[in-house]
């Protein structure tokens, strides 16, 4: 079971459904209403709401009532700890495959060396 503490661990988890997918990606464009963000999607109101309170929940986006209206946002630094952890794993994995390599190719060299 994930650690329901870790901040990461929520944002994934937020990320994981894709209609919570849908409206983060609708806020990429910029704040929207709970109504605009509604629109698109296949599914109640309080679907919706539910899906944003899991959201700000995951500190991934961020509302607040002006007048009668509920304006979302994203919260601009969860996304960039989610992107930096996934940048992180990548270059992980390149510098293992450049060891890989540089072990074949020392391999090879050596295989080179004793035909000599």
């Amino acid at each position: 079971m994930l650690n329901q503490s870790d901040p990461l661990d929520r944002a994934f988890q937020a990320l994981a459904d894709p209609s919570r997918r849908a409206i983060v990606e609708r806020l990429t464009r910029g704040p929207a209403s709970v109504s605009e963000l509604a629109r698109p999607l296949a599914m109640t109101f309080p679907a919706v709401m539910q899906h944003l309170a899991v959201l700000e929940g995951a500190a991934l986006v961020a509302s607040q009532k002006i007048g009668r209206v509920r304006i979302c946002r994203l919260e601009a630094s969860t996304l960039d700890r989610a992107e930096g952890w996934l940048n992180a794993r990548e270059w992980e994995r390149r510098f293992d495959r450049l060891g890989r390599y540089l072990d074949e190719a020392q391999a090879q060299g050596d295989d080179d060396d004793a035909k000599i």
